[in-house]
């Protein structure tokens, strides 16, 4: 009889498996039997939680997906925007195990339905959660343009930094450009 408590324990050892291993071996090479031995589970145990390595990756996807959602909203709308840039370019999103799996998921999202799917709704929330923020500071159509580039300074820095595989500091002058381009643009509109 299984342990009560232990399917969210065991999913989640699986997750952190998987994007490990596709951190090594990129996704094509990510196998069930490499999962689960990364895992320390019997290559059965993914079928039983997840129906398959497709849907683990899926899975994956979104636990990255989460680590980008806010606990709490800040106060102000400055605040959430400046909160977004700093969710985008967290420890987590840094770490070389997430960069190459964001990486491995990229490219296969052009020829994967779902995982282009999932890439489309990230691609929407972000844009969307900035653009009701700026909507609280600037004219819809600034406010629609300023997200937009925003969206784009952070995908872009990032992924500027996770291909060169730079440190830290790196990243640290990235989150900063895009901080610095969101206080501009509130300065050039005098909201600043």
């Amino acid at each position: 009889m299984p342990k009560v408590g232990m399917e969210p324990m065991r999913r989640q050892q699986l997750i952190d498996a998987t994007i490990e291993v596709v951190a090594e071996v990129g996704l094509g090479g990510a196998t069930i039997n490499l999962i689960s031995r990364r895992a320390g589970m019997s290559s059965g145990i993914i079928s039983h939680y997840f129906g398959g390595k497709q849907a683990l990756i899926e899975a994956s996807v979104r636990y990255l997906l989460a680590k980008l959602k806010m606990e709490q909203s800040p106060d102000t709308p400055y605040e959430r925007l400046m909160k977004i840039v700093d969710l985008n370019f967290s420890e987590v999103q840094q770490a070389d195990s997430s960069t190459k799996t964001w990486l491995s998921f990229w490219g296969r999202s052009m020829h994967d339905p779902n995982l282009y799917r999932l890439q489309e709704l990230n691609k929407r929330r972000l844009v969307s959660n900035l653009r009701y923020s700026f909507k609280q500071l600037l004219a819809p159509e600034q406010a629609k343009d300023a997200a937009e580039i925003t969206a784009a300074l952070i995908d872009g820095f990032w992924l500027r930094c996770a291909l060169s595989r730079t440190n830290k500091a790196r990243f640290a002058v990235a989150k900063s450009h895009c901080k610095k381009y969101i206080d501009d643009v509130l300065t050039l509109h005098g909201v600043k």
